[in-house]
């Protein structure tokens, strides 16, 4: 058990070094202006055992496992020229983004007007 706790801890410092590397990328000069990509990112781990008996054959059970994953959404860059510097949003990434929002949102909305016509 202090094995999967261990590995748990690692995974964890492992993800928070890579997070602002990950979410602002390396600044790139293209042609007199430089670009900062910016992104949404996040990761999650979990690990865990199990001890216990086995329904029904009175033998005991154990058991024990562990996963991870992470999402990187692309959002935009900042953008320096002149001694200026301004965001552009990545807009397709912002509307897919949105999309589930709108379709809730409008769900909850037709709902909420069913409720009142009553």
């Amino acid at each position: 058990m202090a094995a999967m706790a261990d590995l748990a801890l690692e995974l964890s410092k492992a993800a928070g070094d890579a997070g602002i590397k990950t979410v602002y990328g390396d600044p790139v000069t293209i042609e007199g202006t430089t670009l900062i990509p910016v992104a949404l990112a996040y990761y999650g781990f979990g690990a865990g055992t199990a001890e216990g008996e086995a329904s029904g054959s009175g033998s005991g059970g154990k058991g024990s496992g562990g996963g991870g994953g992470g999402l990187s959404i692309p959002i935009g860059a900042y953008v320096g020229k002149d001694g200026e510097t301004h965001f552009e949003p990545n807009v397709i990434s912002l509307l897919a983004v949105s999309i589930p929002f709108v379709w809730v949102a409008g769900n909850a909305l037709a709902k909420l007007v069913k409720v009142l016509k009553k």
